[in-house]
């Protein structure tokens, strides 16, 4: 875990990268039962227990993308969220 940790704060601050982190405490609307991911406003890669979805209709990135928004709401970003990775990181060293 600790690499997978190194290895966001690396990402932090690409421009092709939007990285944020959603703390333990903050309120959000909503959250998704699985993951997801959205490609270029086209596609959407949908992951669940038992299958990979490739969803490209306008209705359904239409969702996904609210979703996002929701999820949007309570993440930091930036400096904020290296913090949150940064204590992440320490509380594994510290065992």
């Amino acid at each position: 875990m600790a690499g997978q940790l190194d290895r966001l704060v690396g990402l932090l601050g690409l421009d092709t990268v939007e990285l944020g982190v959603i703390p333990l405490s903050a309120p959000v609307r909503r959250t998704p039962a699985h993951g997801f991911w959205i490609y270029d406003e086209r596609l959407v890669i949908v992951e669940t227990i038992n299958a990979e979805l490739w969803l490209d209709s306008a209705a359904d990135i239409t969702l996904y993308s609210r979703a996002w928004e929701w999820l949007a709401e309570g993440a930091v970003t930036g400096h904020q969220a290296h913090r949150l990775i940064s204590r992440a990181r320490a509380a594994l060293t510290a065992r």
